[in-house]
């Protein structure tokens, strides 16, 4: 849920609070201390004239800039917070390759399908050409891959069985097998005479086609 919403980020125009239901909100993160709180505390001082501390008007000019750097550096820790937790995950399933796992896709794109592991928090790529038996079609609206010629394929959340063929726990990188057959996907299906008069049109196409096994 939290990935289909946009990142918040610091700013010093208050724009309220969509969820809360509120006009005018302040930034915290109590118990935890983070700087965007500190500026929040300093504001309350000078705005209530509780004494020595607050922001001053020079300070005060420069929020714009000071709300940008640190929603930059809030991004750049989570990131390194999601590299190293990807590098360890991988480094503990490093002897497991070829087990087979249950998943579920947690993101679908013309390249192929992202897939979670529910019980180790691991996430790992199924490359479209090793999906077999049909050429794979990505539609963006049903976040789906969907065969051309039988119209079963895989959508956002399915669960699904896979198996670890590769795993490089330097890159935190995992790659999988699908092992689940796909599914009828409503509206994505194409008739026989449609996918068989395409058929020498997509043979030309460029993109990766998989083998049925």
């Amino acid at each position: 849920v939290l990935r289909s919403q946009s990142q918040a980020e610091y700013s010093p125009k208050n724009i309220g609070h969509f969820g809360l239901n509120l006009r005018r909100y302040a930034h915290f993160t109590s118990p935890i201390r983070r700087y965007s709180d500190l500026i929040v505390h300093r504001g309350l001082i000078a705005a209530l004239g509780l004494g020595p501390g607050g922001l001053t008007q020079q300070e005060a000019d420069r929020l714009e800039e000071v709300a940008a750097l640190i929603s930059a550096t809030e991004r750049r820790a989570m990131a390194a917070e999601r590299d190293t937790v990807d590098r360890l995950i991988a480094a503990y399933l490093a002897e497991r390759v070829n087990d087979t796992f249950d998943a579920r896709i947690s993101g679908v794109t013309k390249a192929g399908l992202f897939v979670q592991l529910p019980q180790y928090g691991a996430d790992g790529f199924i490359p479209v050409s090793t999906l077999g038996g049909d050429y794979y079609i990505y539609d963006e609206t049903a976040r789906s891959l969907y065969g051309e010629r039988t119209g079963r394929g895989y959508q956002l959340a399915d669960r699904v069985e896979v198996r670890l063929v590769e795993i490089a726990p330097m890159a935190g990188a995992m790659r999988f097998e699908m092992l689940t057959d796909p599914k009828p996907l409503p509206g994505s299906r194409r008739s026989f005479h449609k996918a068989k008069g395409r058929a020498h049109a997509s043979q030309s196409r460029v993109g990766p086609r998989g083998r049925r096994r």
